[in-house]
């Protein structure tokens, strides 16, 4: 029996198409639940690869599909001793893997128990959305006028319940009066962080995780590394402003820009709270940018 057989007919002008025969025999067993169960698993890859994506998980990803890559090629070429001692290191490697990923791990198994592992972000109507917008860019106008610290957290896809639980809830809605009450020098919650989710404040005094990363200006301060530390971890945009200076700062996926004005604040809320509606033609396009 040839290797190879014929999967279509030859055309006019004489092309035609050869696919392993066991290819062949495996497409023509295929249903239609085994093509929606292969959407649903590549589905549910690229959702994690989403959460994991700009964060320092990807990384680590990344190197144990290189071992795995590596070693199947040692097994391939029979270079035995190799393949030994790769194949060891993957095991070890996955017994490692909850405590690597323990962060990781609970968001996603708090994602799903929240059912909002497939779900995108609550957005606000245009009205609620730009009243938010102006209240938060009100809000630390005025608080780096005077130099008061303050770190806000806005929540995205990944749900921060965790975050929330370290802080007093609040569950009140975002007006520059009331962030301007709780940034207050020498007041009980003034050097937490504020967490918002859509229009409502959810949580205040809350604490963040320091960021690692030690290539930092020595000019940052707690909260600055505390924003860039949660950055790192989850998809939240932190506004920071500074105690020592008033300058306003936004932190995302791991790195900080400074020195922001109202314009540019604005840039950075509205794809959150009022998202443009864009074409399937403009989503794959900016996709592609994205991942060039």
């Amino acid at each position: 029996m040839d290797m190879y057989v014929d999967y279509f007919s030859s055309t006019p002008q004489g092309f035609s198409i050869s696919l392993p025969g066991h290819l062949r025999s495996l497409l023509s067993t295929m249903e239609v639940l085994d093509i929606f169960d292969i959407i649903l698993v590549a589905i549910i890859l690229y959702k994690i690869y989403e959460m994991l994506e700009d964060t320092r998980a990807i990384t680590l990803v990344r190197g144990i599909i290189f071992l795995m890559v590596l070693t199947m090629l040692s097994n391939v070429f029979k270079l035995h001793v190799i393949d030994w001692l790769l194949s060891k290191a993957v095991t070890l490697l996955f017994v490692a893997l909850p405590i690597v990923f323990q962060p990781e791990l609970r968001r996603t198994l708090e994602h799903l128990g929240e059912g909002r592992f497939l779900a995108h972000s609550s957005f606000l109507n245009d009205e609620d959305a730009e009243n938010v917008i102006q209240e938060l860019d009100s809000a630390l106008r005025e608080l780096s006028a005077v130099q008061t610290g303050a770190l806000i957290v806005i929540e995205r896809n990944m749900g921060l319940n965790d975050i929330c639980r370290t802080g007093v809830q609040l569950d009140a809605l975002v007006s520059k009066e009331l962030l301007r009450n709780i940034f207050f020098v020498n007041t009980p919650l003034h050097d937490g962080a504020v967490v918002i989710r859509g229009k409502r404040v959810v949580a205040a005094g809350c604490l963040l995780p320091l960021t690692e990363n030690r290539a930092l200006s020595t000019e940052l301060g707690t909260r600055h590394r505390a924003a860039i530390g949660l950055s790192e971890q989850c998809d939240a945009l932190v506004l920071v402003v500074s105690e020592e200076t008033g300058i306003i700062s936004v932190a995302e996926n791991g790195h900080i820009h400074r020195k922001i004005d109202s314009i540019q604040l604005k840039e950075y809320l509205r794809p959150i709270f009022a998202p443009e509606k864009m074409s399937l033609k403009e989503i794959v396009m900016n996709w592609r940018k994205k991942k060039k």
